[in-house]
């Protein structure tokens, strides 16, 4: 995982995976990131593969957050298998996931 800031944004790249073998990792380092930034936290997951409920709680844990902090967690470069799952959890009407040029043409 790594951090890219300035200051209108900080982008955060996600493994291939966010699930109960990755978490205990990855959510520190997200609330770190919440907690050291301004504006929005964009969190790059073009690259993940596999999620699970342990990964989706990190994903709304670090939404509650970043809203808690007056800041706002965007989910970007997200793949179809995993926008999937989001809609099929209904967490796409909760997390912001950034939507590209492509995707809406």
């Amino acid at each position: 995982m790594r951090v890219h800031g300035d200051p209108r944004a900080q982008v955060v790249r996600v493994g291939t995976r966010l699930d109960a073998g990755t978490s205990a990792g990855v959510r520190p380092r997200l609330h770190d990131a919440v907690d050291s930034g301004a504006g929005d936290l964009i969190l790059d997951v073009s690259r993940l593969e596999m999620i699970d409920a342990t990964g989706l709680g990190v994903l709304v844990g670090t939404h509650r957050r970043a809203m808690s902090a007056e800041r706002r967690l965007v989910l970007r470069g997200v793949p179809p298998r995993i926008m999937r799952i989001l809609a099929v959890t209904r967490l796409n009407r909760v997390l912001h996931v950034e939507v590209t040029h492509a995707a809406v043409a």
